[in-house]
């Protein structure tokens, strides 16, 4: 039995998956993977993840350069998440340009951003 047979994929074929920043600890975004995704993760060194919406395999940083390095993989306690512990490359893991997807804190009863944008989107990627 392979490693990748003990992850219990959802119906879609799926795992959730977290990306945190080894040297801060600091999580930079949730993704999907599948059993290609994360078997390609493993294999490269890089995070490689399902895009739902594009409906194919997404290597992060493909277009921006903000590629995520794999120095640790570990599966949850329900083996229903994967925790992917990187470097994240040029410090931008958010498509928005800012260092996390999870830039946005409630307080009192409403998002407020907290995060600057470190650099325009409108530079990083070509469309």
């Amino acid at each position: 039995m392979s490693w990748l047979d003990e992850v219990p994929w959802n119906g879609d074929g799926l795992i959730a998956a977290v990306a945190q920043d080894a040297a801060s600890g600091r999580v930079l975004t949730v993704a999907w993977m599948n059993r290609a995704a994360l078997e390609k993760t493993v294999a490269g060194g890089e995070a490689v993840y399902w895009s739902r919406s594009k409906k194919r395999l997404w290597r992060k940083g493909e277009e921006s350069g903000h590629v995520q390095k794999l120095h640790e993989l570990r599966l949850d306690c329900d083996a229903d998440a994967v925790l992917l512990k990187v470097e994240q490359v040029g410090g931008i893991a958010c498509h928005t340009g800012r260092a996390s997807c999870f830039f946005r804190k409630l307080e009192n009863g409403r998002w407020v951003t907290l995060d600057p944008v470190l650099k325009d989107p409108s530079l990083i990627y070509k469309k």
